[in-house]
């Protein structure tokens, strides 16, 4: 078992005040008070849904050590230890640093930031240093993983508790890297501070997740906070081809570098052809074929290349490996109906960009007699503004569009329906159907589509449930399809 003394741990903390016992031994670190227990610490965190500090009481009852908080309670236990500090997010993540003994230092960690590509780049990286020879550990929204063994993911980015206890977990492992995903919200809510990287990637920024920053500013600053604190030791390649991609590099200390199709960058790639046989990229001055599809995994590889070589990589020996991966699952993931000849695409498209990328990529390599149907939804108690515009690219991109339920969570999805339905031209209310049931919406597609026909089913992804009303019941998109192909072949 790990333990360590509080005054080791609160090295390098701000500590405002201190109540009771001084020399305790901590044997584990939580922030749910019902998982608190002798000889641990609580932290009372102030979460956007609940603050951590009114359940200060029920970690004590249930026999918590030591609580670290921004307030302290009226009433305190002797036997207990009260830490006050300015922010308790912060102290767990520099704590819980400590108390794995600083894994993040013990390998090589790579942190992917950016609204889309985050987990393509994160998986793509975490396959080819696996077929380099190296032991690696994968930080993803799909899964967490310590070369082949699967870690199911519950965040795109843990809490820093959890995530020193995986980190801690692989560096025994003899994982040599780690690549993980850095959300916007590991960034503000400070899940990140105290690791050590060793690189960053910046993909792009798009409209997203402003129900929980208010602002694209703001989003914009969480995005570059990551960049602002990386080490000198470190590089950050950014996406030149973005506009706020310079803006990432702006205050970084680390090695700056960059990527792009557009002639500028450190790494330069050439689209010759995107095609349905996936794409043919100019390198560096090599040409090569990579069975990935889309301008957008043009991007994707070209970070991955280039953050590999940053890594010390041989070049060639990086692109060979690349042209031969396949993209993470729900990622522009094909599900094929050899009976009706219709191709079905799955794709985690739940931002405007990340949908007007697909709708272009199937624009591309589609054949002029095909139809594209598109399966759209949005999901609830997240960033509302977006709804109207995801409705209207996809009737932009699409001969027949079918709104449905996403991920309603806790508010209607008809609700949801009505403000995605705003964006509809007059021109489009002919092509759209609204169809609440994702199941029923996903079986119309199939039913409307003709031999040849292109089916997407955008939003999901690699997801296997939906979550309504604080329930996840079972919904795999790619099974509901390959149902709906055999049943509607028969």
């Amino acid at each position: 078992m790990t333990t360590h003394s509080l005054s080791a741990l609160l090295t390098g903390i701000p500590v405002l005040d201190q109540h009771g016992p001084t020399e305790v031994t901590v044997q584990g670190l939580t922030l749910d008070s019902r998982q608190a227990g002798p000889g641990t610490v609580f932290f009372a965190l102030r979460g956007v849904a609940a603050d951590g500090h009114q359940f200060i009481p029920k970690a004590v009852e249930q026999g918590a050590a030591v609580v670290v908080c921004e307030a302290l309670p009226d009433e305190r236990v002797d036997a207990v230890s009260y830490v006050l500090v300015p922010d308790s997010a912060a102290a767990m993540a520099l704590m819980a640093a400590t108390f794995y003994d600083h894994p993040s230092q013990k390998l090589q960690l790579v942190g992917v930031t950016g609204t889309n590509g985050k987990t393509t780049c994160a998986t793509l990286l975490h396959k080819l240093f696996r077929e380099l020879g190296y032991h690696v550990g994968l930080l993803s929204t799909v899964q967490n993983q310590i070369d082949e063994e699967v870690i199911p993911a519950t965040h795109t980015t843990p809490d820093a508790i959890r995530l020193n206890e995986l980190l801690a977990r692989m560096a025994r492992a003899g994982c040599a890297y780690v690549f993980m995903e850095v959300s916007s919200h590991a960034v503000v809510q400070h899940r990140i501070t105290g690791l050590h990287f060793a690189g960053g990637i910046f993909t792009n920024l798009t409209h997203d997740h402003l129900d929980y920053h208010g602002t694209f500013d703001a989003y914009l600053k969480a995005k570059k906070g990551f960049f602002d604190k990386l080490p000198k030791t470190a590089f950050a390649l950014t996406n030149a081809d973005d506009k706020r991609g310079p803006v990432m590099l702006q205050n970084t200390v680390a090695r700056r570098e960059s990527y792009g199709l557009r002639g500028v960058g450190t790494f330069r790639g050439k689209l010759l052809e995107n095609a349905v046989h996936g794409l043919h990229l100019e390198v560096d001055g090599r040409e090569v074929q990579f069975r990935l599809i889309g301008v957008f995994n043009a991007y994707n590889l070209l970070a991955v290349y280039g953050a590999a070589v940053l890594l010390g990589e041989d070049a060639d020996a990086v692109l060979t490996i690349l042209s031969g991966l396949l993209s993470a699952p729900g990622r522009f993931e094909p599900v094929v109906s050899v009976q009706t000849r219709v191709t079905g695409i799955v794709d985690y498209a739940h931002t405007p960009d990340a949908l007007e990328n697909v709708l272009d990529t199937i624009a591309d390599i589609r054949q002029p007699r095909q139809q594209v149907i598109t399966v759209v939804g949005c999901g609830g108690n997240r960033d509302a503004a977006k709804r109207p515009i995801m409705a209207k690219l996809a009737c932009q991109g699409s001969e027949r569009v079918i709104l449905t339920a996403d991920n309603p969570r806790f508010e209607d999805p008809n609700d949801i329906l009505h403000q995605m339905q705003a964006g509809v031209a007059p021109a489009d209310m002919g092509k759209v159907l609204t169809i609440a049931d994702r199941r029923e919406a996903i079986k119309t597609a199939v039913a409307l589509a003709q031999p040849g026909d292109i089916v997407l089913v955008a939003g999901k992804g690699h997801e296997t449930y939906q979550e309504i009303k604080g329930v996840r019941t079972p919904f795999d998109d790619k099974q509901v399809l390959r149902e709906m192909f055999e049943l509607l072949a028969k």
